[in-house]
C-alpha cells in the first residue's frame, strides 16, 4: 500500500529523528519509493526547516556532528588556488591561516604571486585553474584596494567560486557580489586615535604609506578625531610614497616643533621603526616628545623603543576566507542552494608597548 504524501513525510521525519541522518538513496529503498520522489519530499521538508539536506543525505536539525562531517566530506580533496601580491608582511600569516584551514579539511592550497602587478593576477589565476584549482582566494593587485577601470572583469569571468581577501569591491561594482574577508582597518585606526585621547593627547596626526589600505585607515582616523573632538594637524593624515622617509621626518618635525603635535599614527610598523632614530636625531624623543602608534604589528615589538601597534588578525583572515570558499565548493558538490554571500570584516586589536609612554608593556 502506497503512503499518502503527508504520511510519507511523517515517516521520513520519524526515521531521521531516530537515526540522526540517513542517505537519501537508503531512505527511498526503505519507504519503497523512487529516489526522485524522496528527493522531492526531502526538499519540501528542508524548505520548512524540519530537516537539513547535506551532500546526498537528510539530517535531523541540530545534529552538528553529522553536519560537520558531511560538510567536511564535501570539501575533502579540494584544491584551492590562492593569489597574493607578496608572501611577505601581512600576507605570510594570511597564507599560513588559509593553508592550515584547507589542510584541516583534507584539501590542498596552491599559491600564485602577482608581485603587485595588476596584469599578473589573471595570468596566475589561469595557471592555477589549469592545474586543477576548483576555487580561488584572491588579494588582487588593486593599488587603492578597490578595482578601477574594469580590473575585476577577469575574476568574474572565471566560472569558479572566489573569495576576495583584504580587498573591497564597493557597492555598484560587479565584484561586490563576491564573498570577501578583510581586516576592518578603519576600526583599527579609530582604536589608535581613541588610545591617544585616553592618554590626554589633543593634537594628533597620521603619516601613512600609500597603497591598498591608506583609504580605510584615513577614514577611521578622520571619523575618530571628529567624534572625540580632537585637533587635527594641518594636512593630516599625510600619505607618502613607500620609502619616502625624509618627507615623513620633515613633516613630523615641523608638526611637533611648530604646531605642538604630541602623537602620531604611522603606517606601517616598518616605517615607524625607520622614523624613530631619525626623529631622535632631530631632537624629538619617542615617547617623551611624540607618542607613536604603528599600524601593522609585524616587527613593531622589535623596535629599540617597542612600538604600540594596531595588529590585524592576519591568520584569522586567511582561515575564515578559506573556510568560506570550502563551504562554497561543498554547496556545489552537494547541489545545495548557495547560502547568502558574505562580507566579513574582522577587527584588529591594539597591542600596548612603550612608544606611547606611561603604559604597561604587554605582549
Amino acid at each position: 500500500m502506497r503512503l499518502h504524501v503527508d504520511q510519507r513525510h511523517e515517516r521520513v521525519l520519524e526515521l531521521v529523528r531516530e537515526r540522526g541522518s540517513l542517505r537519501v538513496s537508503e531512505l527511498a529503498v526503505e519507504l519503497g519509493v523512487s529516489a526522485v520522489t524522496l528527493r522531492r519530499d526531502v526538499e519540501a521538508l528542508a524548505a520548512q526547516g524540519r530537516v537539513h539536506r547535506l551532500h546526498g543525505a537528510v539530517v535531523w536539525p541540530g545534529d552538528t556532528a553529522v553536519e560537520g562531517r558531511e560538510r567536511s566530506e564535501g570539501a575533502e580533496g579540494a584544491v584551492i588556488g590562492m593569489i597574493v601580491p607578496t608572501t611577505s608582511y601581512i600576507f605570510a600569516d594570511i597564507v599560513r591561516g588559509a593553508r592550515e584551514a584547507v589542510a584541516a579539511q583534507g584539501g590542498r592550497l596552491v599559491l600564485g604571486v602577482s608581485g603587485y602587478v595588476d596584469a599578473e593576477d589573471p595570468v596566475q589565476a589561469e595557471h592555477l585553474l589549469s592545474g586543477g584549482a576548483q576555487g580561488l582566494l584572491v588579494a588582487p593587485s588593486w593599488f587603492g584596494g578597490v578595482p578601477e577601470d574594469g580590473q575585476e572583469k577577469w575574476l568574474l569571468a572565471r566560472d569558479v567560486p572566489a573569495v576576495l581577501v583584504e580587498r573591497l569591491a564597493p557597492p555598484g561594482n560587479p565584484a561586490a557580489v563576491l564573498d570577501r574577508v578583510r581586516t576592518d582597518r578603519a576600526h583599527g585606526a579609530a582604536v589608535a586615535v581613541g588610545h591617544f585621547a585616553s592618554l590626554g593627547h589633543r593634537r594628533i596626526t597620521a603619516v601613512l604609506q600609500e597603497g591598498p589600505h591608506a583609504t580605510q585607515i584615513t577614514a577611521g582616523y578622520q571619523a575618530a578625531v571628529q567624534a572625540l573632538g580632537l585637533d587635527v594637524d594641518k594636512g593630516a593624515p599625510t600619505v607618502r610614497e613607500h620609502g619616502d622617509y625624509e618627507a615623513s621626518v620633515d613633516y613630523l618635525v615641523e608638526a611637533v616643533k611648530k604646531r605642538r603635535v604630541t602623537a602620531a599614527l604611522v603606517h606601517s610598523d616598518e616605517d615607524a621603526i625607520v622614523l624613530v632614530p631619525r626623529l631622535q636625531a632631530c631632537g624629538i624623543r619617542v615617547p617623551d616628545d611624540l607618542a607613536l602608534i604603528a599600524y601593522e604589528d609585524e616587527v613593531a615589538g622589535l623596535s629599540d623603543v617597542p612600538l604600540t601597534a594596531v595588529a590585524p588578525p592576519t591568520r584569522a583572515v586567511g582561515e575564515m576566507a578559506a573556510k568560506l570558499l570550502l563551504e562554497r565548493l561543498a554547496e556545489r558538490r552537494s547541489g545545495r542552494e548557495p547560502g547568502p554571500r558574505q562580507h566579513l570584516d574582522l577587527l584588529p586589536e591594539l597591542r600596548i608597548r612603550s612608544s606611547c609612554g606611561g603604559e604597561t608593556v604587554t605582549e
